[in-house]
C-alpha cells in the first residue's frame, strides 16, 4: 500500500511538472506577441507613433511576433496615403504581419486596395479574441 502511495505522488508530481512547463510555454508565448489594433485615421500618430512602435518592435526583437490590425477609419486613410503604403510594405519585408478587418475595408470600399497592398483581409473579430484569450500583448490607438 505504501509503494503504491508513493508511486501515485510521484506520477501526481511528474503530471505537475509536465503541465506547469507546457503552461510556462504557453505564456512565454503570448509574452513574445504584440498586437496593435490601429484604427486612428491621423498619419502623424500613424507615422510617428504607431507604425515606428510596431516596426521597431520587430526588427529590434523586443518582441519576436509583431501583428499590425487595421480596423475602422485606418482602413481607408491605408488606401489613399503612399507614403503610409510605403511604410507597411517595407514593414512586411521585415515580417511584421499586416492584418485588416474585411468589415472596415467593405464599409470603405477599400477591400480590393488592401488586398492588392498583400494585407489578409478578413473578419477580425474572432482573431482579436484569440489573441486576447491567449494573453498575447494587445495595444489600441
Amino acid at each position: 500500500m505504501k509503494n503504491t502511495a508513493l508511486l501515485l505522488l510521484t506520477v501526481f508530481m511528474l503530471l505537475s511538472h509536465d503541465t506547469l512547463q507546457a503552461e510556462k510555454q504557453v505564456q512565454d508565448e503570448a509574452s513574445n506577441k504584440l498586437v496593435i489594433v490601429w484604427t486612428s485615421d491621423d498619419s502623424y500618430t500613424a507615422e510617428r507613433m504607431v507604425l515606428m512602435y510596431a516596426h521597431t518592435s520587430k526588427t529590434a526583437g523586443w518582441f519576436e511576433e509583431v501583428t499590425l490590425i487595421i480596423w475602422g477609419p485606418s482602413a481607408k486613410m491605408v488606401a489613399e496615403n503612399v507614403k503610409i503604403q510605403e511604410k507597411l510594405k517595407v514593414m512586411q519585408e521585415d515580417g511584421v504581419e499586416i492584418r485588416a478587418c474585411i468589415v472596415c475595408a467593405n464599409m470603405y470600399e477599400v477591400n480590393e486596395d488592401l488586398k492588392a497592398m498583400g494585407f489578409d483581409v478578413q473578419g477580425m473579430g474572432k482573431p482579436l479574441t484569440e489573441y486576447l484569450k491567449s494573453g498575447a500583448h494587445v495595444l489600441t490607438f
